[in-house]
């Protein structure tokens, strides 16, 4: 399985080296990874004349009468015709002309596959899957057989789905069931009625029928989430067994002093218990490593106060890492203002920090004298030493790549307790799954007296009433964001965009009646910070904004959140931006505007947030209508490179193989015994790497 994919009969080098680089196989087993995407029955076509607006795909062979490119640029595309006995279909192509329009012959049988549309009453199928149909095609038989995805440079190769389904049908030929070893325990396989592997493998790629297909589907979706559980299960039953951490012996003078009479507000039930938890970890000797989810305003940030509080009367010193300079200063002047008074040292240090304010931090952390350092990604630098530090708090980790993360991690001579914290609310599935390695708490309830946000939907035709009700909240002297979404692929298109509103919203509201802050990716570092200062020291009474202002700014004097083209936002991004609203004593409002054409998806995500402010509602939605998203990228530990499972779908699936793993590691923790000898070989050969995921 490990052979090089070039030792295969048909590849070769040059082959080789496409399908390396096109589809990322390098080796046998790669290609048998390679699943395909859907099988074609034989057995089953459609009739043009049956087609109906409620087909959703359909399955059609024909005759090709005739195709041409027409239109310019953007509008360019390949149209063709093609009949069957009972009438004809559209077929159009926007991608790839030159390469569809060499495969294409007038008068040869083709075989389509497409979602069915409709236009002025006649079907059309966009990009449909073509192959042409040859009397003594081979495959024309009564089974299923699979379409494989390829791309055009491999196509051009000769490397199509049809060709890697035959690569894929030599090599299954070749391979006998000591080649495809078990990697699922026995008892597992039976407690869970799943077919062995090598059956699997042979099945979801040529299957004698439906029923083989999904059993074989069903056992490789198992193995795929049973593999993902199991190492991340592994490495923190390891972490807990035997990391070690600095000891947090005491509740001192530091802590008490704040909590009896420096709180500002009494603690949420949420709140005691997370605190609780994480003081269980921090004088248990094991390293913490924590994942802190709590929905916007639910009261992190004085969590992580206490937490370094504890700390300092503990000797260590703590770090607390942010990913812009604007949340950094945030939480800078929040914590400093927090803790006037009681006689811990807070340092900011960012990447515009003066020379000399930079040279007096690295020396007081070096001296120990600084308890609490706050800062951006220049505390990852090599320059910045701590005396004894022993706690890290990341805040919106996923802006971090775990390299960065891992700098800090180096900064002790034993590893530091890390609490890393999001305000992205994650659904309970995904977070499990993600971050199955870390212990996790959430924040489920907000402080008493936090008003809920009403959230309205308003159709650009209403627009002079919005208008004129942000008049109203601005001679009650609050204050309003205005967001544009990043949602061309050009940057000078978005420009354009946010310039032409903020010119739009200068119309309405003249200077020196009104005055106007504008912050978005094209400005200055330092422009930037000055025009979000200026809103935020309530210089301008409105911020017209792209989302770099989705995380982290806090202005409580702000009432209302006005989202532009609401339909181009994803549901968690909408309930992020929506959070930067309603953050002090007056009732707040966020305002969704739209044009009047919207999508069954756009109107679906529009009718949550009114209905809802609870982030983890919000979340498992988002999950539900958008799959689990970026998540990979963000986490980089490996838990969704699934090449079959989905999280969202298969949620049966991912808890019966949770449970199956609990209960492996409960009997056999070290995966010692001779029944698990194979799947602990498996797990060692395939953890490719640094396990970045232990430095989270």
């Amino acid at each position: 399985m490990s052979n090089p994919i070039e030792y295969l009969k048909g590849v070769g080098p040059q082959r080789a080296e496409l399908l390396k680089k096109e589809l990322s196989i390098f080796t046998f087993g790669d290609l048998l990874s390679h699943f395909p995407f859907r099988h074609i029955d034989r057995t089953k076509l459609d009739f043009v004349n049956e087609l109906t607006p409620q087909n959703d795909f359909a399955q059609i062979a024909g005759v090709l009468l005739d195709f041409e490119i027409i239109g310019q640029r953007q509008g360019k595309r390949l149209v063709a015709q093609l009949k069957d006995k009972t009438g004809e279909i559209e077929l159009t192509w926007f991608q790839g002309l030159s390469w569809v329009e060499k495969i294409l012959e007038r008068r040869q049988s083709y075989l389509v596959y497409g979602r069915v549309t409709f236009y002025n009453g006649r079907p059309q199928m966009v990009h449909p899957e073509i192959e042409l149909l040859k009397p003594d095609d081979p495959t024309a038989k009564n089974y299923l057989e699979p379409v494989y995805s390829s791309t055009e440079k491999l196509k051009a190769r000769g490397l199509g789905g049809r060709q890697i389904g035959k690569l894929t049908q030599a090599l299954l030929a070749q391979l006998h069931e000591r080649d495809i070893a078990e990697n699922i325990p026995n008892v597992v396989l039976q407690q869970q009625q799943l077919i062995n592997r090598y059956p699997a493998i042979r099945q979801i790629h040529f299957p004698q029928n439906n029923e083989a297909y999904n059993a074989a589907v069903k056992r490789l979706k198992f193995e795929e989430l049973f593999l993902a559980q199991l190492r991340m299960s592994l490495i923190r039953n390891n972490r807990h067994r035997f990391s070690h951490g600095v000891v947090f012996q005491k509740v001192g003078e530091l802590f008490h002093s704040f909590y009896n009479h420096h709180l500002p507000f009494e603690l949420t039930n949420a709140q005691k218990r997370v605190i609780k938890e994480i003081r269980s970890d921090t004088a248990s000797g094991k390293q913490m490593n924590r994942l802190l989810q709590g929905d916007v305003g639910s009261g992190k940030t004085i969590v992580a106060v206490l937490l370094m509080l504890l700390a300092a009367d503990n000797g260590f010193q703590s770090c607390l890492m942010a990913p812009t300079e604007i949340l950094a200063q945030q939480h800078y002047a929040t914590i400093s203002e927090l803790l006037k008074g009681i006689g811990v040292a807070v340092k900011l240090l960012t990447g515009s920090s003066k020379s000399a304010e930079r040279k007096k931090v690295l020396k007081e952390l070096i001296d120990g004298e600084l308890k609490i350092l706050i800062g951006t990604h220049a505390v990852i630098e090599d320059i910045v030493q701590f005396q004894n530090l022993g706690l890290v708090i990341i805040d919106e980790q996923h802006r971090f790549g775990v390299a960065q993360r891992a700098k800090l991690w180096a900064k002790a001579t034993i590893p530091p307790h890390i609490l890393v914290m999001t305000a992205t609310p994650i659904p309970r599935t995904l977070a499990m799954t993600a971050y199955g390695d870390l212990d996790y708490s959430v924040i489920d309830e907000l402080p008493p007296g936090r008003k809920p946000i009403t959230t309205v939907h308003r159709y650009e035709s209403q627009r002079h009433k919005v208008m004129d009700f942000i008049k109203t909240e601005i001679k009650k002297g609050r204050q309003i964001y205005i967001v544009f979404p990043l949602i061309e692929e050009s940057d000078k298109l978005d420009y354009e965009n946010l310039m032409k509103g903020y010119e739009n919203v200068k119309a309405y509201f003249p200077e020196p009646k009104y005055w106007i802050s504008m912050v978005h990716g094209r400005q200055s570092a330092e422009l930037k910070e000055t025009n979000m200062k200026r809103f935020v020291e309530h210089d301008t009474q409105i911020m017209v904004s792209t989302t770099v202002i989705e995380v982290g700014v806090n202005v409580p004097n702000a009432s209302v959140m006005i989202i532009e083209s609401t339909e181009k936002f994803g549901l968690s991004q909408l309930h992020q931006l929506r959070g930067r609203v309603g953050r002090g004593a007056e009732h707040s409002y966020c305002i969704l505007m739209t044009g009047s054409k919207l999508g069954i998806d756009a109107r679906e995500r529009i009718k949550i947030m009114i209905e809802t402010n609870n982030g983890f509602i919000i979340a498992e939605k988002d999950l539900q209508l958008r799959g689990p998203g970026d998540i990979d990228g963000t986490r980089q530990s490996g838990a969704f490179n699934f090449k079959l499972a989905s999280i969202v779908q298969d949620r049966d699936i991912l808890e019966l193989a949770r449970n199956a793993v609990e209960q492996l590691l409960e009997n056999d923790p070290d995966l010692s015994s001779a029944e698990n000898l194979l799947l602990k070989q498996y797990v060692q050969k395939s953890q490719k790497g640094i396990v970045w995921s232990k430095i989270s």
